[in-house]
């Protein structure tokens, strides 16, 4: 799929090439924004001394990553640098590469990783200053990150945190992500500016992201081994000599959760899941509570997009109670905090939509924070039926959508950055719209036991005269049939692919129609009373239990 071209770039050999290969070796640059703001900033910089204590710390950072003390490093890259951050750099650039390597020297890979850490930091905290060489700069250092790691015989010598590498490569796909959000957004851009896109349409191209993340899932065999312990094997047996190495495992690992979000994001949610395949979702295969999260999130988008409402509350309930229960072990650890709680957020009103379109029963916890907060009113809203209500809930809580090709440098000079958003957000508003007689339909019919069609008709449309009744019967018996098929969708029960299934009834009522009498049965399991006060019963004894233990 992602051979010749652009892929043989990512390849082998294709490395050593320096930059040429993209197509871009021969920009040339002032050191200038043409921001007045951003070219003071810039240069009270040259005269900004480095102190002392950010000295001591690149330094020390710099041995202990050549000497591999993962543990130290972790420190250092989850708690060392955001305070110094804080302290120093809150509102400017961390001091320059050439800079840092006055001080620690010509160190390759440490020169790679801080120039990462570096850029990041300016799209995290000062995105103002970004320039459209911040963004090309970034693109060749991922370059030289991946000519260091994959371009070698074997594995090479370098050990990071797993906080570290899915950072790394989440920070590449947005990275990818802003580019081409500024690519899309043609209006007040100069011509010089146009020139360069057009001079560089190779960086950040989506292409080149694709094969980068297959690069590093095929260098790892990372598809090979989550099969083989899927099965209940040994992934080590099929790993080969790099994917036993940890950086390369887990690089591979979260490669293949880059790539959902990617595919998510151009709006290809059967490839979104597909490249999960022999991933159980919900397993913990990292101790990364982000990448956790950002997985359920896309994977649970996707379901809602391909009308599996089932197994997207399934995916969200089960990441929303993991979030309830594990919040304060990670809370203020990473930059990624913000991210974790806007997509909490996001995925609250995705999993209402879901269970307004789909209702199911869900666990207490969830329900009880969906009802203490504005969630059950928005739910309210749209199961009367407010459009608006739907599209301001699914546009507030879906990702930023990426069109795969963007516009070429002579068009109209607008903004198409929300083009491929309004396009999802139209397929979506479809499927509601579809459905929007349904919790309607399903209120009255939880009412009865046998029901006449007309008497339906009339509570449905208020008709008037026998002529409106019988058409509001014809478009009641359309509504009914598109009940029954809506609410009939496929549901994972066992396997790894999230795309197996078998087609099952999600609805708590059924009925049948003989003639013009509608006939309704109702499915909904009682709740079962007993097994929760059992299971209260004995967690307040457990409890007992521990205090009459504790010596005072």
């Amino acid at each position: 799929m992602y051979s010749g071209g652009v892929y043989d770039d990512y390849e082998g050999g294709g490395y050593d090439r320096g930059y040429d290969g993209y197509g871009h070796g021969g920009y040339d640059y002032e050191p200038h924004s043409g921001d007045p703001a951003a070219d003071l900033d810039y240069d009270n910089r040259q005269y900004y001394k480095i102190p002392e204590s950010v000295k001591s710390f690149l330094i020390y950072f710099s041995n202990v990553i050549r000497e591999g003390l993962v543990f130290e490093i972790q420190n250092l890259y989850e708690n060392n640098f955001p305070k110094l951050t804080e302290q120093y750099y809150e509102k400017r650039p961390w001091p320059e590469e050439s800079e840092v390597a006055a001080i620690v020297g010509n160190d390759r890979v440490f020169s790679i990783l801080y120039k990462e850490l570096y850029f990041r930091h300016l799209y995290a905290r000062i995105p103002n200053v970004i320039t459209l060489e911040h963004r090309f700069q970034s693109f060749l250092n991922y370059c030289d990150l991946l000519n260091c790691i994959l371009s070698e015989e074997g594995p090479v010598d370098l050990v990071l945190p797993d906080q570290w590498l899915w950072e790394l490569v989440d920070e590449f796909i947005y990275q990818f992500q802003s580019f081409s959000q500024y690519r899309a957004k043609l209006q007040n851009k100069t011509e010089e500016e146009l020139a360069q896109l057009n001079g560089n349409n190779r960086v950040w191209n989506v292409l080149c992201v694709l094969n980068v993340l297959h690069s590093l899932v095929d260098k790892s065999n990372i598809k090979k081994q989550l099969e083989v312990y899927a099965s209940g094997g040994d992934p080590d047996s099929v790993a080969g000599e790099f994917g036993r190495h940890s950086l390369y495992k887990m690089l591979g690992y979260f490669s293949l959760v880059g790539l959902l979000r990617l595919h998510s994001l151009l709006g290809d949610y059967y490839q979104a899941i597909k490249v999960l395949e022999n991933i159980e979702i919900h397993k913990k295969y990292s101790h990364v509570p982000a990448c956790q999260i950002s997985t359920s999130y896309y994977v649970g988008f996707a379901y809602m997009m391909m009308r599996r409402y089932a197994d997207a509350i399934r995916t969200f309930s089960s990441i929303l109670l993991y979030i309830q229960r594990t919040k304060q072990l990670f809370q203020s650890r990473t930059y990624q905090n913000d991210q974790i709680n806007k997509q909490t957020d996001q995925m609250y009103h995705l999993l209402a939509i879901c269970l307004v379109l789909h209702p199911q029963c869900i666990d207490d916890s969830i329900h009880q924070h969906l009802r203490e907060k504005n969630y059950h009113d928005k739910m309210g809203k749209m199961q009367q039926g407010d459009l608006n209500e739907f599209e301001a809930c699914f546009q507030f809580a879906c990702p930023k959508f990426l069109s795969p090709s963007p516009p070429p440098t002579t068009a109209p000079a607008e903004d198409y950055i929300k083009e491929a958003t309004k396009h999802q957000t139209s397929v979506f508003m479809d499927e509601v719209k579809q459905q929007i007689n349904l919790p309607t339909i399903r209120s009255y019919l939880k009412l009865y036991t046998t029901l006449p069609l007309s008497k339906l008709a009339m509570f449905m449309s208020k008709a008037g005269t026998q002529e409106e009744l019988e058409k509001s019967k014809s478009l009641l018996r359309t509504d009914l049939l598109c009940f029954k098929h809506k609410m009939k969708n496929v549901v994972w029960t066992k396997g790894t692919s999230g795309l197996e299934g078998s087609f099952q009834s999600g609805s708590e009522i059924d009925f049948y129609m003989d003639h013009d009498m509608i006939h309704i049965a109702d499915t909904k399991v009682a709740n079962c009373y007993g097994d929760f006060f059992i299971r209260k019963i004995l967690k307040f004894e457990d409890l007992n239990r521990k205090l009459h233990a504790i010596k005072i």
